[in-house]
């Protein structure tokens, strides 16, 4: 006879790594949640505050930055960038995150690596506000290489109808407002460990103003909820970006109406010095650079010219560090990044 575990698949593993997340999981969960861990359908109860809920939903992976968690044996953030990384996706819209599901594949599982994981996704949970009410782990022998996992998310939000940001409303000589990242967030790192690792060999430890560089590639992708969630109650904001692969000139599009244009001046903020050494040892273009990569602004805002003065003020007494990177402009619905 030959068994399941035999075959490549312990249930036993999968039961332990349950085991060891069950506390954390449940620290995230809210007045709403109604089923516990290990239902086969996770219950979440609408707020009743909400008289015209509009639910906004996104998923999304981690993409190539899990290399780098391979690399360095450092489990327990990447769950946390999907987290932040699809708050600000819903967020774009007005969403106030409620719940997240998580799905976890590996070739073998190994619990303490799992547990890690699925922490770094409760810990990404609890700095937004949102419940971790299910998710699924597969052991799937044979289809991943050997210490290796993939990851994905599913969140989903809600927003009053009226309340929804959709960027109709944006108009000419309107401000536009970037958000610092901290670094690559989580993409363009299939190019990034290219140039710095296959092709120029640097070390993990490589010396980057102070800090080794896996630390830098390492940082946890940034939440903008609580700056902006700020602003929206004070101003009104006509229209939000998540800034992801694509760079500013694709994701600042999609929100843009088709009269209007978004003039950027990138002399307007600095970018973290990672970009600077994965342009220089790659020798890339800077158009390529703004294509691949965030380049320093994780985050748009879109609001008129008469409140910009009070949006800079809320955001930065919120944690964010702001420019105004451009102005509206009468166009078709495009980007115009220039590139001082």
């Amino acid at each position: 006879m030959v068994s399941y575990k035999e075959a490549g698949v312990d249930i036993d593993a999968a039961n332990e790594a349950l085991k060891r997340i069950k506390k954390k999981v449940k620290a995230t969960y809210s007045s709403h949640v109604i089923s516990g861990l290990g239902s086969f359908g996770a219950m979440f109860e609408l707020p009743r505050s909400l008289k015209e809920p509009v639910l906004i939903s996104s998923t999304d992976g981690v993409g190539t930055k899990l290399k780098l968690a391979f690399m360095t044996g450092v489990h327990n953030t990447v769950g946390h960038d999907l987290v932040n990384h699809s708050v600000n996706d819903i967020l774009v819209q007005g969403a106030e995150p409620l719940f997240f599901l998580d799905y976890i594949a590996a070739g073998k599982l190994d619990p303490v690596v799992i547990s890690s994981v699925v922490e770094g996704f409760a810990d990404g949970c609890i700095e937004n506000g949102l419940s971790l009410i299910g998710g699924e782990t597969a052991e799937l022998p044979g289809f991943y290489k050997k210490k290796e996992y993939d990851l994905a998310g599913f969140i989903v939000g809600a927003v009053e109808k009226l309340g929804l940001i959709t960027g109709e409303h944006i108009k000419e000589g309107d401000a536009i407002i970037g958000l610092s990242s901290n670094g690559l967030h989580t993409n363009g790192y299939s190019l990034a460990l290219k140039v710095l690792f296959e092709d120029s060999k640097l070390p993990l430890d490589y010396d980057v103003e102070g800090k080794p560089l896996s630390e830098l590639l390492m940082r946890i992708h940034t939440s903008y909820l609580k700056p902006v969630r700020a602003l929206m109650k004070s101003i009104n904001v006509k229209g939000m970006a998540h800034i992801t692969g694509g760079g500013i000139r694709d994701n600042l599009a999609r929100v843009l109406p088709p009269v209007c244009d978004a003039e950027v001046h990138t002399s307007r903020w600095t970018a973290p010095l990672v970009f600077d050494l994965i342009k220089e040892r790659g020798r890339i273009d800077s158009q390529e650079m703004f294509h691949v990569f965030n380049m320093g602004i994780g985050f748009v805002v879109i609001v008129s010219r008469e409140e910009t003065e009070k949006a800079m003020s809320i955001l930065e007494k919120n944690g964010a560090e702001p420019f105004i990177i451009g102005r509206i402009v009468k166009g078709e619905g495009r980007v115009r990044l220039i590139i001082d």
